[in-house]
């Protein structure tokens, strides 16, 4: 028979298991109060973490740092913003704070690196429970509206479907259901344009650029295929009157690694033996220079 000092042991390993951060609450169900807790910490076993604790004493994992924001901002609480969107699957928009969202009233513990969002109506909340998680497109949309200019969050939207984690119609019904979020218009305005084919920022800023200096609206995202058959996107491409066709290409910095610029110029021969005028114009040309790249694009389609 096991004694009581066993049977706790074994009660401690099974509140160990995800991943070894609990409650105090949880601990005195089994019988650890806070003398029992005290006395851990003391020991250099264990460690707290405002209300959470940690049943060991090494270096906090990520997981474990976000399980214990979690426990210090309340039962309801759930990551949002970067975090969770992190935890979806997102990459390439990873952030060392961990984003909490909680409800109006919550009080902020003070845990270094803990960025707490709150929210009046949480029945309302865009939540996913069983994993503590904002759901992905309410998630972006928090994250979006938290830069201080709207292109960057243009850009983590862009991305999210760019990652075929989010769709369009998805980002609009998280952005019609967030009417005090910063940015919101310009938000709209990239999931507009995302919907139509532009999965990347540059392209979005293209799509704008044409908009700005009253160019005719090209397709974006057309398909071509190449007499062996592979399919190829172009950006941009007009049809026009005459019958010539025009296509424009957006190049990011990607495309000036020597793998991408060998496959570029081939994909270009066969768009160009197929017909096809091809303009090429760098991203940050796009941004910087737009007048550039509207005389251009002008002369090209004789507007």
């Amino acid at each position: 028979m096991l004694t009581t000092a066993a049977r706790r042991s074994q009660d401690v390993q099974r509140l160990a298991a995800p991943d070894l951060v609990t409650t105090r609450r949880e601990l005195a169900q089994i019988g650890i109060g806070a003398r029992g807790i005290s006395a851990q910490v003391a020991a250099s076993r264990w460690q707290v973490v405002g209300k959470a604790v940690v049943l060991h004493n090494a270096q906090l994992t990520v997981e474990q740092l976000r399980r214990a924001a979690l426990i210090n901002c309340g039962p309801r609480a759930v990551l949002t913003s970067f975090t969770a969107s992190e935890e979806w699957g997102l990459t390439g928009w990873t952030r060392k704070e961990i984003h909490v969202l909680a409800p109006a009233g919550t009080r902020r513990p003070r845990i270094p690196g803990l960025v707490l969002h709150r929210v009046g109506t949480w029945d309302q909340a865009d939540i996913a429970p069983i994993v503590r998680r904002h759901r992905l497109p309410a998630a972006l949309v928090v994250a979006a509206g938290s830069f201080a200019s709207p292109r960057p969050g243009c850009g983590l939207l862009a991305a999210a479907v760019q990652q075929r984690l989010a769709l369009p119609t998805e980002l609009h019904l998280a952005l019609t259901a967030a009417p005090r979020v910063r940015h919101r218009r310009a938000l709209l305005t990239a999931v507009a344009d995302i919907s139509q084919g532009a999965e990347a920022l540059s392209e979005i800023d293209f799509g704008r650029l044409c908009a700005r200096f009253g160019l005719p609206r090209p397709v974006r995202q057309s398909i071509r295929a190449e007499p062996s058959g592979r399919r190829r996107y172009l950006d941009a491409e007009w049809s026009l009157p005459d019958g010539r066709r025009v296509a424009a290409e957006v190049d990011g910095a990607l495309h000036l690694t020597p793998q991408r610029w060998y496959d570029d110029q081939l994909r270009q021969n066969e768009i160009v033996l197929a017909g096809t005028m091809v303009l090429r114009f760098p991203s940050v040309v796009v941004r910087h220079e737009p007048e550039l790249v509207a005389a251009q694009l002008r002369r090209a389609l004789h507007v």
